[in-house]
C-alpha cells in the first residue's frame, strides 16, 4: 500500500480538497471524502473536513491501495525530446498520450515513457506524477518540461507561479475574430452540470487570464497565437468557448467537429530560467500536420 503525498502548487490552490485531489490521483471524490470520514487523509499533520480548500504549500498524505490502477512502469514508449540534462527534460508531447497515469489510463502515459528514459523523477507531485511540473491535456500537443529532481521541480513550480514561465499555443478556433488582439480575464471553475467540464464561473472559481492575437483568418475560423498568464484547467478550451470562438475539433467544449482526434491546440512554445544555470531557456517547435493540412484546405499559409 503505497504512501501519497502531496504538496499544493500555486495552480492548485484555493479549491475544495477533495477536488483538487479528486484531479491530482487516481481516486475518485467519493473515496476521497471516505478517507476523510475515516480519519485516513492528513492536511498538514491534521483531518481536514470535506469542505476544506486548499493553500499553498499544503502538505497532503494519506495510505490507499487503488485496486484498478497498477504499479506505475516503466515502459519503452518513445519520446521526442527538445532538451535534456542532468536536472530536467523537455519534450514534444504528441496529440493523444495522457501526461500521468489514472483510472482509465493505468499505463502508456508520458510518465510511464519518462521512468523509462530518466530512471529517476522528481517526487514532489506524488506518486502518481513523478517529474510533471505542468500538464496538457491528452489531446493537446507540445511542449512539456519535466524535473529530474525534488529541487528542480520546485523551482520551475515557482516560476509558473510568479510567470517567469512563459507558454504560448496555437489554437485554430471557430468562426472569424474580428479584433487582432484580445485579453480575456475570466474566472474558471468547475461546472455545476457536469463535474467533469470547466466553465467560466463566480462561484468557486479561481482567476484565469488569457492572451490572443490573429494570425490568419479563414472563411469560418481562424489561427490564434494564444498566451496562457494562469495555467487553470481547460483554460484555453474554456475561454475561447466562453468568448464564443471555442476551439475546432473540441469534442468537450466546441461546436466544429472533424473527427475525434481532439482539439486543434498545439504548445509550440516555452521559456523558463533553468533552475541551476539560471539562464533563460526558450524552446519552439513546429506546428504538427494535422493542423498544417486543416490550414491548406482553407487557404491558408502554414
Amino acid at each position: 500500500m503505497p504512501q501519497i503525498e502531496l504538496i499544493v502548487d500555486e495552480e492548485n490552490t484555493d479549491v475544495r480538497l477533495d477536488v483538487y485531489l479528486a484531479e491530482n490521483t487516481p481516486l475518485s471524490r467519493t473515496a476521497i471524502q471516505k478517507l476523510i470520514e475515516n480519519g485516513q487523509l492528513f492536511l498538514n499533520g491534521e483531518v481536514p473536513n470535506k469542505k476544506t480548500k486548499t493553500q499553498l504549500n499544503d502538505h497532503v498524505s494519506f495510505c490507499y491501495e487503488e485496486k484498478t490502477l497498477t504499479d506505475i512502469l516503466p515502459q519503452d514508449i518513445p519520446l521526442n525530446i527538445v532538451y535534456e540534462d542532468e536536472d530536467l527534460i523537455v519534450i514534444n508531447k504528441p496529440k493523444g498520450i495522457v501526461v500521468h497515469p489514472a483510472v482509465g489510463n493505468p499505463d502508456g502515459t508520458i510518465v510511464n515513457a519518462l521512468l523509462y528514459h530518466c530512471k529517476e523523477l522528481s517526487d514532489v507531485n506524488g506518486y502518481y506524477r513523478p517529474g510533471i511540473v505542468h500538464r496538457i491535456d491528452k489531446d493537446t500537443s507540445g511542449l512539456l518540461v519535466c524535473a529530474k529532481n525534488n529541487e528542480t521541480h520546485s523551482n520551475l513550480s515557482e516560476q509558473l507561479k510568479d510567470k517567469t514561465c512563459f507558454r504560448k499555443y496555437y489554437a485554430i478556433v471557430s468562426g472569424v475574430i474580428e479584433n487582432n488582439e484580445g485579453e480575456i480575464d475570466a474566472p474558471i471553475g468547475r461546472s455545476e452540470k457536469n463535474r467533469q467540464n470547466m466553465c467560466v464561473t463566480p462561484k468557486n472559481s479561481r482567476p484565469a487570464l488569457t492572451l490572443f492575437r490573429v494570425l490568419e483568418r479563414y472563411d469560418d475560423s481562424c489561427l490564434l497565437d494564444v498566451e496562457l498568464k494562469t495555467g487553470r484547467t481547460h483554460q484555453i478550451r474554456v475561454h475561447m468557448q466562453y468568448i464564443g470562438h471555442p476551439v475546432v475539433n473540441d469534442q468537450r467544449y466546441g461546436r466544429k467537429i472533424i473527427d475525434e482526434s481532439g482539439q486543434y491546440l498545439h504548445a509550440y512554445y516555452l521559456s523558463f530560467i533553468h533552475p541551476k544555470t539560471m539562464e533563460r531557456m526558450e524552446f519552439q517547435t513546429d506546428m504538427p500536420e494535422y493542423m498544417k493540412e486543416y490550414i491548406k484546405n482553407k487557404g491558408g499559409k502554414a
